[in-house]
């Protein structure tokens, strides 16, 4: 049995992050990060079924909606790349003020790309696992590429993604440029594993192979065979869930 607990702490510029905090049945061997993809939040079925198995596992989990999102303050077109990662080691701060700081971070698509860059800002972070994630920041615009020249010449456009509609300003193209993320896969500090699907038609392979060349060891790589990029099917996103939380344990 776990518990899910409703949490709040103050995020990028001051703004409420609204998060849940994925508790197991005892005392927990670790406590850790979950960074959802790209508009998704937690309550996303990947974040839930992730998050929710590595409490299973013994292994406290926190998600928590960026910036802009779901249930956190914000104005999601005055949030970029560089908010989310504030997010993310506010997050981590408050593990350490009230339980423990994490020792692992996962990852999900865009939000694997913020788990490598919050690694190398949390020193106790052990461990780093990626879903589906993008070599780069700059991937994301893959999602809305065709609306890039309308938001360079208005500064700012409505896009559609996933059924909703978001303002995608020119300020967070621009930060996507500024992100350093092959040089933060150089520093990485802390074991990676690489999990992707080869028929991902979001996050094309090719990314978690130059993510794992990229890294230093230790590294790992595993094939969510069949699985979609979201992972929409809950199994596979307890299987993943699984094998983060076996590969994990050593690092504690």
């Amino acid at each position: 049995m776990t518990e899910s607990r409703a949490v709040e702490f103050t995020g990028s510029n001051g703004t409420r992050i609204s998060g849940r905090l994925e508790v197991p049945d005892g005392d927990p061997v670790a406590y850790a990060l979950f960074c959802s993809c790209f508009t998704c939040g937690k309550d996303f079925l990947a974040s839930v079924k992730v998050s929710r198995a590595l409490a299973g596992a013994s292994i406290a989990t926190l998600r928590f909606d960026f910036a802009g999102i779901g249930q956190s303050e914000g104005d999601f077109e005055h949030t970029n790349f560089s908010t989310d990662l504030a997010d993310t080691i506010a997050a981590a701060e408050f593990l350490r003020e009230h339980y423990a700081a994490p020792k692992l971070i996962v990852g999900h698509s865009l939000g694997g790309a913020v788990a490598i860059a919050a690694a190398n800002e949390i020193d106790e972070c052990a461990a780093v696992a990626t879903i589906a994630a993008p070599y780069d920041a700059w991937h994301v615009t893959r999602n809305f590429d065709e609306a890039l020249d309308a938001i360079r010449k208005d500064g700012r456009a409505e896009v559609e993604l996933g059924g909703r509609t978001f303002t995608i300003a020119e300020k967070f193209v621009d930060d996507l440029k500024d992100q350093p993320q092959p040089k933060r896969i150089d520093a990485l500090d802390a074991a990676l594993l690489v999990m992707h699907s080869p028929t991902d038609d979001v996050v094309g392979i090719e990314n978690a192979r130059m993510i794992h060349d990229r890294a230093e060891h230790s590294k790992s790589f595993v094939s969510l065979e069949g699985a979609t990029h979201y992972l929409t099917e809950g199994v596979d996103a307890e299987y993943a869930a699984s094998i983060i939380a076996a590969w994990a344990s050593r690092y504690f």
